[in-house]
């Protein structure tokens, strides 16, 4: 006779191998091997609400190996989100909320779209350096309001990429005692055994990155994974690791080997699996009574943690009412300060500043004005100009740092924001040079994904990089990221445009923001600034009918001013556009773009230090592009800008050649 435990657990094992089958896609191995861990960890360990999924002081699961999904919805399911068995029966289908890997927004209890392996490790230690924060700040003797944990499942796929430990080891580092690793250790891959690319002492390395480290042999002893969770609760001063032995596909009659990672059991399989677990064969998608019954009194547990939690919230408003207003103050998604009246906020001396400087001025102006910031960068804060004066930086001595110092992480810390605009409190930013981007693609792609305001300071922006060469100037990169749905480029072509940037990045409540700053100094434009919140806009017009326009961003805009200048001089009109985001150009409507790019003005020149890609849809059949189409040099960055074109000779030259077809 089975214990209701083990009736939850194999339930959460047949459901997900059921769900596989029907969608004839999927991978039932992992929530197989994996359903005694997980059900330990709902059941027993971690405090959450189902009727609630969003209670701030909810511990957060994140299943970093996200292909295994249907454990993840089993659970949901089994455990009252609301999630019903027709869901479950509708996987990986179109309109379900169960898709193919968890995804943000889309299901109640899903904490971060995962899937991409690695990135739920670096979003969990987002996660848990918030918590630490917002914890030193908040709580009062007595009044714990911020007290929970983050618990990451992850497998040997997330252990072999690179981020798991850019993140691991700064976790290790600032010593994230709330953060626990559940590694389901089951030694298979697609390819077969990990032996063929995996043999490092994962355990060993985790000790070595400062981490509490556990091994339990048997994955489906209940009672030794609770045991181990306790003791990784216990250990406040290091992040935990707890290894834990599992089948992959556990139960069915290819348990262990690679066929069953990523391929449904087949109708034989299943039919044998189920008669193993004492399952009735004729009934699909079935969950004993009993089983319903167990999980309603986790649930009402979960109810009452969250009611006693609010009894002390409501004793702490009374104790402290200051900090329960800047509570509601951190944790509402509206800016609770007015910024496009604050005319100090858009004041600049005139004369030539770099954007990645005017950028660190209304950084911290923000600082003084939103408490919540909190950022940081890849070990360049001080070429960013992205530290917070006297705010201090986070650490194990000083909880209460609004700076964080990422060290040369840059994949991590893109993930680990996205994880602290997860966790919810915060408006999160980080910051590295413009090509490093690179690194930082699949995190980026995630935040525009899930939707989430990270905010991302990119700077040394183009070839003028100069002296350090193709390596460093980024030329791709801002078509990359302006090729990516959701993900708002801004690119200011001086101080007041870069405060427009700034503006849009803590305003956009949907989009994450990636404000790309040069490194060389650009004079402050007459007529610049709040303008640029439409993403383009009429910086000097040309009459009523100009012969020309010149459109550019960032630092080429003051070069087509100059030429327009010039043009000026030849009895020609050039309107002079600034474009510094496509993004929120194409969310104007149709007249105001029509007001700013007329259609009976074909005639267009559009000059960017960078790839030409994506302007075609603003110059036409009729426009040209001054634009980089190879990579640069190493040079001081004039240089690099006349050998390359970017000049107002060039760009009056290619104007009149374009007036005389």
């Amino acid at each position: 006779m089975q214990t209701v435990e083990q009736q939850t657990i194999n339930a959460i094992r047949i459901l997900s191998a059921e769900a596989v089958e029907k969608a004839n896609s999927g991978h039932p191995g992992l929530p197989m091997g994996a359903a005694a861990m997980a059900y330990t960890l709902w059941a027993r360990e971690m405090k959450y609400c189902p009727n609630d999924p969003d209670w701030q002081d909810r511990d957060r699961f994140i299943l970093s190996a996200g292909h295994g999904s249907m454990l993840l919805y089993s659970l949901l399911h089994l455990f009252g989100y609301g999630l019903p068995m027709r869901e479950l029966m509708n996987f990986r289908q179109w309109g379900s909320r169960t898709p193919g890997h968890p995804e943000y927004g889309h299901t109640a209890g899903v904490e971060t779209t995962t899937g991409p392996l690695g990135q739920g490790i670096a979003n969990g230690v987002g996660m848990a350096l918030a918590e630490s924060y917002l914890a030193a700040h908040f709580n009062r003797p007595g009044y714990p309001i911020v007290d929970h944990h983050t618990y990451v499942l992850s497998g040997d796929g997330c252990l072999m990429e690179g981020i798991s430990y850019e993140a691991a080891s700064l976790a290790g580092t600032l010593k994230l005692g709330k953060l626990i690793l559940l590694y389901d250790s089951n030694d298979i891959t697609i390819e077969g055994s990990t032996d063929t690319a995996f043999t490092e002492d994962v355990g060993k390395r985790f000790e070595a990155m400062g981490w509490h480290v556990q091994q339990v042999n048997d994955g489906n002893d209940v009672q030794a994974i609770a045991a181990a969770i306790a003791n990784a609760k216990a250990e406040t001063e290091k992040p935990s690791m707890i290894r834990v032995r599992t089948q992959i596909g556990y139960g069915c009659a290819k348990q262990g080997t690679a066929g069953v990672h990523g391929s449904p059991l087949g109708a034989e399989c299943l039919a044998k699996t189920k008669e193993r677990f004492g399952w009735p064969l004729e009934q699909d998608f079935y969950v004993p009574d009993a089983v319903y019954a167990h999980t309603k009194e986790v649930q009402d547990r979960g109810q009452e943690a969250r009611s006693e939690w609010e009894r002390l919230f409501a004793a702490y408003r009374e104790e402290y009412p200051e900090l329960a207003e800047e509570w509601e103050y951190w944790h509402q998604s509206e800016l609770p300060v007015d910024l496009i009246n604050d005319e100090s906020f858009w004041q600049f001396d005139e004369g030539k500043m770099a954007t990645r400087a005017s950028s660190g001025l209304v950084l911290n102006r923000l600082a003084e004005r939103i408490p919540n910031l909190i950022g940081g960068s890849a070990d360049l804060a001080p070429s960013n100009n992205s530290e917070m004066k006297g705010r201090g930086y986070f650490s194990p001595e000083d909880r209460n740092g609004s700076n964080i110092h990422f060290g040369v992480r840059e994949h991590a810390m893109a993930a680990m924001g996205n994880g602290m605009a997860l966790h919810g409190g915060l408006k999160p930013y980080v910051a590295t040079f413009f090509v490093f981007s690179d690194y930082m693609k699949p995190a980026m792609r995630l935040s525009a994904l899930m939707k989430l305001p990270l905010t991302y300071i990119l700077t040394h922006d183009s070839i003028a990089v100069g002296e350090d060469g193709p390596t460093h100037e980024p030329v791709e990169q801002l078509a990359s990221l302006r090729s990516i749905p959701n993900f708002t480029v801004f690119r200011p072509a001086d101080s007041r445009e870069a405060a427009a940037g700034w503006y849009a990045a803590m305003t956009r409540r949907e989009s994450p923001t990636g404000l790309v700053l040069t490194r060389q100094g650009l004079p402050l434009l007459p007529g610049s600034g709040k303008g640029a919140l439409k993403g383009g806009y009429v910086l000097r017009d040309g009459g009523e009918t100009p012969d020309i326009i010149l459109m550019a961003s960032g630092s080429e805009v003051s070069l087509i001013v100059e030429a327009a200048d010039r043009l000026a001089q030849q009895s020609v009109n050039a309107r002079v556009v600034s474009m510094p985001s496509f993004e929120l150009f194409e969310e104007q409507d149709v007249s105001y773009r029509e007001s700013v790019l007329p259609e009976d003005v074909p005639v267009r020149l559009a000059v960017e230090a960078a790839s030409p890609f994506g302007w075609h849809q603003y110059v036409g059949l009729k426009g040209a592009i001054i634009g980089m189409t190879g990579f640069g040099a190493s040079a001081p960055g004039d240089e690099l800008f006349k050998r390359f074109g970017f000049t107002p000779e060039n760009v009056v030259e290619k104007a009149l050649e374009l007036l005389d077809k």
